[in-house]
């Protein structure tokens, strides 16, 4: 590996593979993609693209043959169970928020299962065997652990197990093979993991990285809001978006009317537009916010 490049790993193909990409687009990490390779460089910046398997990211990464990675939280802790790999540390450093989705226990629909006890003496069918066995034993279970590579859902209506433990998005799945979910067990999303070792000289490689991915993070979560307020009601404004310093506050040709620019957070958008009616607010405009630079 070429001591002047960041190495990042990265899923070869489906839903983690584009929002990956997606990422790297947003920080200004462009990758030729019409050409793909098993290994890419960016153009306009000193970092490559190891296109994998998904469930070999961690050991890649762990090993050193990337620097980086981009995986489920799911893949990094069924190989993972004390911070290492075969031995070599393995480190999160982002929670990146996308590719959410959880493993959850699953039987036949006809099955009443009303408690993790239903489990004990069952066969479970899975491709997390690490993680089952790990949640059994906490819960003090003890249960037949098939595992399977893949198309687990069908396990039960094959004969094959009682039960699965599966990864869940939507949960169409789980219905089409006749299955409903009864213990939601792990939670998980998208991170980025490092070696333990990075080479000194990559370090600031990866504070540059780390800085735009945070931004390009930090700016998902917000909603820009441009808005007209009669005078009298700028104050409460103000306190209803404080933004993140203090709002831009500008006069209108229209007497006694102000242009107010403000900065919030997503999950309160609703809320907030409903206060700032309450008190005169007309024209409210949002907006996605592309990039923003703490």
């Amino acid at each position: 590996m070429e001591n002047s490049l960041l190495r990042i790993a990265i899923q070869a193909k489906g839903r983690l593979n584009e929002d990956s990409m997606a990422l790297l687009r947003d920080i200004g990490i462009k990758i030729d993609e019409s050409k793909r390779k098993f290994l890419a460089q960016a153009p306009d910046f000193p970092l490559e693209v190891l296109y994998l398997r998904d469930d070999d990211i961690p050991q890649v990464v762990a090993a050193g043959t990337a620097d980086l990675g981009i995986v489920g939280l799911n893949e990094v802790a069924e190989n993972s169970t004390d911070g290492t790999i075969d031995g070599s540390p393995l480190q999160i450093i982002r929670e990146l928020g996308f590719g959410q989705c959880r493993i959850s226990l699953a039987v036949p629909k006809a099955e009443p299962c009303d408690s993790p006890a239903w489990f004990e003496g069952k066969r479970i069918a899975t491709s997390y065997p690490n993680i089952l066995r790990h949640y059994l034993s906490g819960i003090g279970v003890n249960a037949l652990i098939e595992v399977i590579a893949g198309s687990v859902e069908v396990a039960p209506a094959a004969g094959i197990a009682d039960a699965i433990f599966d990864i869940v998005s939507s949960g169409g799945t789980l219905v089409s093979n006749g299955l409903k979910e009864v213990e939601k067990v792990f939670h998980s999303q998208a991170v980025l993991v490092a070696c333990g070792q990075l080479p000194a000289a990559k370090q600031p490689l990866l504070d540059e990285l780390l800085f735009r991915i945070d931004s390009a993070l930090v700016s998902r979560q917000k909603k820009y809001l441009v808005m007209n307020l009669p005078q009298e009601a700028i104050e409460q404004a103000v306190r209803i978006v404080p933004a993140m310093r203090s709002p831009t506050i500008m006069p209108l040709a229209a007497q006694g009317w102000y242009a107010m620019h403000a900065v919030i957070e997503e999950s309160q958008l609703w809320e907030k537009i409903r206060q700032l009616k309450a008190i005169g607010a007309e024209g409210i405009l949002v907006l996605n916010t592309d990039k923003i630079i703490p």
